[in-house]
């Protein structure tokens, strides 16, 4: 950490509500062992910078996501960011973005050669915004690219034309750069009102949702990336920008980028942005595709960073062992479970037996959630032929369709009736699905398929 990144005193950060704290710190099936200083510094479940040791500290219990910032101090403020709004052909999106932010903060358009270009000229000398109007359609990335070369503010707003967000929400996202190791923070995105029943499924599960919970954004993790649909970064952090040769997947690009450098990017999930539905169900399934498409660049630029599931050989075992439904593979099934448990009890003797079972327990319920997203996600055409071909394979596709359905259903807290969200769900990841297949076949690569391995200890445990 040098001298310019080191988090500022009086910079606070609180362990997440999940976090157990003792000898370890335990998160889910993640650990950190702690020193008997580190232990004291964290009394409370929160730490204040004041000295390089507990700078050192903070900045480690982000990087882990053990620990959520808690923004304040010397922050940068409204003034210091500029919004950047890509658009081709929705100058009512623009007029509506506009109207709430203009007035409170600058705001830059980039035209991205719309048919109707005189319309979103109106509409941002209306309020006051430049414009930057491009002949030639070039992708909302370059767009993004070519409007940050009018900003000069140090801060810069990306807005895309279907999102509502407010000046004040951009002010919160703005306070968290009060750590310089901060290169971009991200607030949830959520659709709202929808009546119709896809409408409905994306306000409780839509694509740029991540959830509930604050989050350092790193790969192979819950919140792996954060949308550009609304992201405000540091331009000094951004260098050359998004990808322009990137059409979907530009924005998982840049925050990867931005991460393989050394720099924070943060998920305020306690700031909200609202994004538009597409208005019908056959738009709302090729934007499922479309998002889909990019894996396979993706995995081209970052390896198994965008693997779809991250497995150890006895999590696949155990996993083959209840798919195969026999009474040997079921044996195989358990014995791989026992050896999980052993290996817990082994590695972390300080944690107590209910605590040992919760990790099992989360281990386990990640290995269940990772198989149902390859077989019914990203595996789907090949769930599909061997259940052409077998009684057993058509019996687990279907248990794990409607089981993975009322699961998340449960989660995501939403009315609509258990039937038609399962279908929701169903669709959205054949189409995703769809996207990730036909991307690879036009590549011809299959890398963006195939899952991580990673050796069989299901536990981090670093020293801070």
């Amino acid at each position: 950490m040098t001298s310019a990144s080191r988090l500022p005193d009086g910079f606070v950060v609180r362990l997440h509500d999940d976090v157990a704290v003792g000898k370890l710190l335990v998160r889910g099936s993640r650990f950190v062992r702690l020193s008997a200083t580190a232990r004291q510094m964290l009394a409370d479940r929160s730490l204040t910078v004041g000295s390089p040791m507990s700078a050192a500290l903070a900045a480690q219990l982000l990087d882990l996501d053990l620990a959520r910032p808690e923004p304040g101090g010397d922050a940068p403020e409204l003034e210091d960011v500029t919004v950047v709004v890509p658009v081709r052909d929705n100058a009512l999106g623009v007029d509506r973005l506009l109207a709430r932010l203009a007035p409170h903060v600058a705001c830059v358009v980039v035209d991205d050669a719309s048919v109707d270009h005189h319309e979103v000229a109106r509409v941002a000398e209306r309020h006051g915004a430049t414009l930057v109007r491009l002949d030639r359609n070039v992708g909302p990335a370059a767009a993004r690219d070519m409007g940050m070369r009018s900003v000069r503010a140090p801060l810069v707003a990306f807005v895309d034309s279907d999102v509502v967000v407010s000046a004040s929400a951009l002010g919160l996202l703005a306070a968290h750069f009060a750590d310089p190791g901060l290169a971009a923070a991200a607030p949830r995105i959520r659709s709202r009102g929808g009546r119709r029943w896809f409408e409905r499924y994306e306000d409780a599960c839509g694509s740029l949702d991540l959830g509930p919970v604050p989050a350092t954004v790193r790969p192979w993790s819950p919140v792996a990336y954060v949308p550009s649909a609304c992201l405000v970064a540091r331009v000094a952090a951004l260098g050359d920008g998004f990808d322009p040769r990137l059409r979907s997947g530009e924005d998982v690009d840049l925050v990867w980028r931005l991460v393989d450098a050394g720099r924070r990017v943060h998920y305020a999930a306690e700031v909200e942005a609202a994004h538009d539905v597409r208005p019908s169900v056959v738009r709302w399934l090729g934007r499922k595709a479309f998002y889909g498409t990019s894996a396979v660049a993706l995995a081209a630029r970052h390896g198994d960073k965008v693997a779809p599931a991250v497995l150890t050989p006895i999590g696949a075992a155990a996993v083959l062992g209840v798919l195969v439904q026999r009474r040997w593979s079921w044996a195989v099934a358990a014995g791989c479970a026992g050896l999980m448990t052993r290996d817990v009890a082994r590695r972390l003797p300080e944690l107590t037996l209910a605590q040992q079972a919760g990790v099992v327990r989360t281990t386990g319920l990640a290995l269940a959630r990772q198989t149902a997203g390859l077989a019914l996600r990203h595996w789907w055409p090949v769930s599909v032929v061997l259940a052409a071909g077998s009684t057993r394979a058509r019996r687990a596709v279907a248990v794990m369709a409607v089981a993975e359905g009322i699961a998340a259903r449960r989660r995501s807290g939403t009315d609509l009736d258990p039937i038609r969200f399962t279908l929701a769900r169903r669709a959205d990841d054949l189409a995703y699905g769809a996207g990730v297949w036909w991307g690879a076949a036009r590549e011809r690569s299959i890398s963006c398929l195939l899952p991580r391995w990673l050796p069989s200890r299901p536990a981090s445990a670093a020293r801070p």
